[in-house]
């Protein structure tokens, strides 16, 4: 079972063991039995967070299962690629040739290049 924090009006702060559906009900305090609700409590850090860095912080929360579409341009099958990306280019017959004992040429390619 999981640990959920309740507050006490006098008391302050207590936790204790609840099941997911009994969570959101109120738990008498331990030390005086008055029934108290659940609080969640934050972080301090998130209090003194820069501001620039909390509104960051929010951006990827509330785009975390949003897909990121850049403004580049559109295929007619509505997928977005860059410039230049490859995906869909037609690839050529290689200018690579065998020779009888197997060595790799390429006749069209520079003289100097040096074949793997």
């Amino acid at each position: 079972m999981p640990v959920y924090d309740y507050k006490c009006k006098e008391h302050g702060v207590f936790f204790e063991l609840a099941t997911i559906e009994e969570s959101g009900n109120p738990i008498a305090c331990p030390s005086c039995g008055t029934l108290s609700a659940r609080v969640i409590l934050l972080s301090p850090e998130t209090f003194r967070m820069d501001k620039d860095k909390k509104k960051a912080h929010e951006l990827n929360e509330r785009n975390q299962h949003e897909p990121a579409f850049s403004t580049r341009a559109r295929r007619a099958d509505d997928e977005r690629h860059s410039k230049g990306c490859g995906c869909t280019a037609k690839i050529g017959k290689s200018k690579m040739l065998l020779t009888a004992r197997g060595e790799k040429i390429f006749p069209s390619m520079r003289p100097w290049m040096i074949s793997h």
